[in-house]
């Protein structure tokens, strides 16, 4: 299931290398989300991490200025086990007032 979201950007990690034999090559995101406030024991916001496939998304945010507001085109997946939120798209959002590298990366 793929859906679109506007979400705030706190930063942004690329690797692409090897660790423990194992080649790593992904970005990742650090967005703002809303802690669940509905049972009175929590209030304000979080740091989630969502995972794009290789570091060129990473390559073309890394000039950016943080925070920013983006739409982020998220697609949830699963092994059949357990279920992950992926970035398949980001588009910054122009007009908050910050200073910064127009772009889009987006899965073809």
């Amino acid at each position: 299931m793929r859906f679109k979201t506007q979400a705030k950007v706190l930063g942004v990690k690329g690797f692409n290398g090897t660790i423990d034999g194992q080649v790593i090559n992904q970005t990742t995101l650090f967005v703002e989300t809303a802690l669940d406030e509905s049972r009175g024991t929590a209030k304000g916001f979080a740091v989630n991490e969502y995972k794009y496939k290789d570091e060129s998304l990473f390559q073309s945010m890394k000039s950016m200025s943080y925070p920013h507001e983006a739409e982020l085109e998220l697609e949830l997946v699963t092994s059949g086990r357990t279920q992950k939120t992926v970035v398949v798209g980001y588009k910054p959002i122009t007009g908050t007032g910050l200073n910064r590298q127009i772009g889009e990366v987006k899965q073809g």
